[in-house]
């Protein structure tokens, strides 16, 4: 098992988790914004077709909470079925109240997904010892490995370190995704937990910071328009060709920087369909960017896929 941490979870000779690069998938839309389900099978093959090493079902970029139960549940049926054993499947748990939380969870498992990534529950913002709990009962609620997903400034609570040390002794609980945009806080969670927690970087524009600081790889969402350079970019800094993950680093940074914006999912979604990948179709309160931001988008896209860094490509 090529990982740098001790909490990697080895689930079949073929698939590791927390290590590489995780683009959080996108859900696809027909015209009439009911699932897409082939196009969303394609997404997901393609990504993996072109080397990356698990896949984030419905997080974010999925849209999760713009999906009926039944429509997540099936957006997971059609992930396993298309992807199989290739690579991890993590699931992401985004649920208004922690009772669907634990039966969202116990339904993924059952669905033959690998692992899940916990967010605190939605809309309501939780104090510490209530966040403590959610995270506590849909873990017990399961056997699948759980990366936490860290985002204070989408999610308005910080899973702090009194929280994370309470939450040690749940064996289930093994990764975070860390999307604070302060960098400093890998060094923090790593001197303060070692090995305990594996660490995966989880904002697009601090991603080689965090790949420098110690994680083991990167939760991405523009991975989905340009897979290629995200999977060379992390190959790069892991076998210490820290020129070249510079490299491309530059070059993505302009539109690394959409992931940390409110409309991420509108962006990459427009992103990826003018690379071919998909469509940029959302559902509502979403719609697709309009004006001088699409305009800007677009110019974005347009100027790194005509700079792309790798021959080939």
């Amino acid at each position: 098992m090529d990982c740098n941490r001790s909490f990697c979870v080895t689930i079949t000779p073929s698939k590791t988790l927390w290590q590489g690069v995780y683009p959080a998938a996108t859900t696809q839309f027909t015209e009439s914004l009911a699932i897409d389900h082939n196009a969303t099978q394609r997404v997901q093959t393609a990504l993996v077709d072109d080397g990356v090493d698990g896949l984030i079902v419905l997080g974010t970029c999925g849209e999760n909470n713009s999906l009926e139960a039944d429509e997540k549940l099936a957006v997971l049926k059609g992930a396993v079925e298309a992807v199989g054993s290739r690579v991890p499947l993590v699931a992401g748990v985004s649920e208004f109240t922690t009772d669907r939380a634990v039966r969202y969870a116990q339904a993924a498992e059952a669905i033959g997904i690998d692992a899940l990534m916990l967010l605190p529950a939605m809309v309501y913002v939780p104090n510490l010892d209530e966040l403590y709990t959610h995270f506590r009962t849909v873990a017990e609620a399961t056997s699948l490995p759980i990366m936490l997903y860290n985002n204070p400034p989408a999610y308005r609570v910080n899973v702090d370190f009194d929280t994370l040390a309470r939450l040690e002794e749940v064996p289930n609980i093994v990764a975070i995704k860390e999307s604070a945009p302060d960098p400093r806080r890998f060094t923090d969670l790593y001197n303060q937990f070692g090995d305990r927690y594996t660490l995966m970087a989880g904002l697009d524009d601090v991603a080689l910071e965090g790949l420098m600081l110690g994680a083991s790889g990167w939760v991405s969402g523009l991975t989905s328009a340009f897979p290629r350079e995200s999977v060379a970019l992390v190959a790069a800094q892991r076998r210490g060709d820290y020129a070249e993950a510079l490299r491309i680093y530059r070059w993505f940074m302009p539109l690394l920087h959409l992931d940390a914006e409110h409309d991420l999912v509108q962006s990459i979604k427009l992103a990826e369909q003018i690379m071919g990948r998909g469509s940029e179709r959302v559902r509502m309160p979403r719609m697709p960017l309009s004006g001088q931001r699409r305009a800007d988008v677009i110019a974005w896209v347009e100027k790194c896929a005509a700079t792309r860094p790798l021959a080939g490509a």
